[in-house]
């Protein structure tokens, strides 16, 4: 990886310690999160809210190998461009693992003319989603363009795909009710797996940076 020029030392390492809090807070958010998702969602018979808490598991594991790098980053003070490079082909691997997922389960779902069903505890749990994850994802791109960092950056993508997933989710079922139609969920997912596959593209290509540099001199 490399950081911006501009950027002096003292900077850098205090742009690399906020990053790593925002990946370690993304662990421990989504390792509950998940948790309480397939609980719920085995228990209802909801297998889209069991989906999401997948998403969480594959979310904290990218968040997981995002912060050993940036913790050793801090350790040594300097980049391993060779473990960074095959960190964040790591990182876009799991992209591919949820696109993978997503899309088997809207094809069952298609098939087997599943309809999605509710659950408070799901709707609250999505909800909080909505609210917490647009923000952090926002955190993770303001410090990820900031340092011109690869890794920060993809973090941030799989933040914003748990997003859209929470959306998705809970269009599926609020449209299910108004409309009857069960298949818009799937169809969402089809739509959230494509997303996934261009972000894991990307990642795998290092190409996340370059995407964003006309807003860096907005994040001074």
């Amino acid at each position: 990886m490399t950081t911006q020029t501009s950027l002096s030392p003292v900077e850098v390492e205090r742009l690399t310690r906020r990053g790593l809090r925002l990946a370690q807070f993304t662990v421990a958010y989504n390792v509950v999160e998940g948790a309480v998702a397939i609980t719920v969602g085995l228990m209802a018979g909801l297998v889209s809210v069991v989906g999401f808490g997948i998403d969480s598991g594959i979310e904290s594991i990218a968040a997981v190998l995002v912060g050993l790098r940036l913790a050793a980053r801090l350790r040594h003070g300097e980049t391993d461009e060779r473990k960074e490079r095959l960190t964040l082909k790591a990182v876009a691997v799991t992209f591919f693992i949820l696109a993978a997922y997503v899309t088997f389960e809207g094809i069952r779902s298609l098939i087997e003319g599943e309809a999605p069903e509710s659950s408070p505890i799901a709707i609250i749990l999505l909800v909080l989603s909505l609210i917490i994850m647009p923000v952090l994802a926002a955190m993770k791109t303001k410090v990820g363009r900031k340092l011109g960092d690869n890794l920060i950056l993809a973090d941030a993508a799989e933040t914003r795909i748990c997003v859209l997933l929470s959306v998705s989710t809970l269009l599926g079922v609020g449209l299910y009710m108004l409309t009857g139609a069960a298949w818009l969920d799937p169809v969402a997912g089809f739509i959230i797996a494509l997303f996934a596959l261009h972000e894991g593209k990307e990642a795998w290509e290092g190409e996340l940076v370059e995407d964003d540099d006309d807003d860096d001199d907005d994040d001074d």
